[in-house]
């Protein structure tokens, strides 16, 4: 065979493996599924790999077929980093659904920003970022954590505060947020305990120990907790141990769910709280509906549903209906094209992508069955908007987010200037 043939069979080749390639619409996964976290994310590349069975049978998108792709990162933060540039160089993935901690999504976050990948991210965290790159389908602080420290104040009495975290950033800027919060709203700080352990931690003793005791001083006390992972399972154990009933120090969590509790003796956790925008036991049309779609699919029928499963099926229409809207997956022409979009949620209500790239959500605060279901106790009237950047910290009070606007995620009201990431 002469030369020229065979480059030019290789050539064909090659196009048509591109043809191909380019048939479906490559989907990234980037959820620790071994490691200190995999009991918590595991069952996020569950949902993502449902919701792409769910929108295969409906057709695909744009006339083509959904293909995950899914990397496990293990728990390993610098390696979130190799996976995701690995999703978007490698193997051109056209969206990706993934990260759990803060600090994982920092790990990826310059790797997005430099490859113009799209990340959504359905956990909730501290705030203060908001990426072009990244749509934040979890909490911010004023959609979770303030409105539970709200709660115990107002509904519960309380006057000392112990804010436990695992060491890392989520915990340890939100904590700064929450602590800055209570002494706006006069709390001493000889009345603010604060705790960070790492992650995994497992001998609890003696911090439970130290809790027992700062909430002996005669004022009702209560413990806001964001403690992650499975170092869960041994300080509410440890909790149990030491006699630490709900109604003696009750526990607000912002990182234990349906799924976690899965895996505990839920006898001592019983009437401790936890904060969230989703429920799997709320009553609604729309949540029956998925929960079945769920057991199904994972034919398993014992198992839970959480919030961050919500945030990811929510971010997952929206992503959907941006690119059917869109005609392309091209991430900056989905980036737009999303703003405004609105999808219903699990719990009754309406999730919105506002120009910060964060949602509307409802804020719920649930007390934990000893089925390992929460009742509801508490809720806003009405979805709260996300806000990227604190109230309450100086230097960020003054920050705003708009990527229509202003087309900045950091804009200074005072200076009227973009002091990062633009477009």
């Amino acid at each position: 065979m002469k030369l020229k043939t065979i480059l030019t069979a290789a050539a064909l080749g090659a196009a048509s493996f591109a043809a191909q390639a380019a048939d479906t619409i490559k989907v990234g996964v980037l959820h620790s599924l071994s490691g200190t976290m995999a009991i918590s994310e595991t069952t996020l590349k569950d949902t993502v790999l449902m919701m792409i069975d769910e929108q295969n049978k409906k057709g695909g998108l744009l006339g083509k077929k959904l293909e995950p792709v899914v990397v496990d990162p293990a728990s390993n933060w610098p390696l979130f980093a190799e996976k995701a540039r690995e999703l978007l160089a490698k193997d051109k993935v056209d969206v990706v659904f993934g990260c759990w901690t803060s600090v994982s999504r920092k790990s990826v976050l310059p790797v997005f920003e430099e490859l113009n990948g799209l990340l959504f991210y359905p956990v909730q965290y501290e705030g203060e970022e908001s990426s072009k790159n990244v749509f934040y389908t979890g909490a911010a602080p004023n959609q979770q954590a303030i409105p539970a420290v709200d709660y115990l104040m107002n509904d519960v009495g309380v006057k000392r505060w112990v804010l436990a975290g695992t060491d890392y950033v989520y915990p340890r800027t939100t904590n700064k947020i929450l602590e800055a919060y209570l002494k706006a709203k006069g709390v001493k700080q000889e009345d603010i305990m604060i705790n960070y352990t790492p992650f995994g931690h497992s001998d609890w003793q003696s911090i439970v120990s130290d809790i027992k005791k700062f909430g002996s001083a005669g004022k009702k006390t209560a413990v806001v907790s964001t403690i992650n992972g499975d170092a869960n399972v041994p300080f509410y154990k440890e909790l149990g141990n030491q006699k630490i009933s709900a109604e003696d120090i009750p526990v607000v969590a912002f990182s234990v769910g349906e799924e976690e509790l899965a895996g505990l003796d839920t006898k001592p956790l019983v009437g401790h709280l936890a904060a969230w925008n989703y429920f799997m036991s709320i009553d609604t049309p729309e949540n029956e509906k998925l929960i079945d779609t769920w057991h199904q699919y994972i034919k398993n029928d014992k198992r839970t549903f959480n919030d961050p499963m919500e945030a990811t099926v929510i971010g997952f229409n929206l992503w959907a209906k941006a690119v059917e809207k869109a005609k392309t997956t091209d991430v900056d022409t989905v980036s737009s094209a999303i703003i405004g979009i609105e999808t219903p949620n699990l719990t009754g209500g309406t999730a919105k992508f506002l120009p910060n790239h964060h949602l509307t959500k409802p804020v719920f605060i649930g007390e934990v069955r000893d089925d390992g279901q929460f009742d509801v106790v508490w809720e806003t009237e009405k979805e709260v908007p996300g806000d990227a950047w604190s109230d309450f910290l100086e230097g960020s009070k003054d920050i705003e987010a708009d990527w229509v606007k202003l087309k900045c995620g950091n804009y200074n009201t005072k200076t009227k200037e973009c002091s990062g990431q633009n477009y």
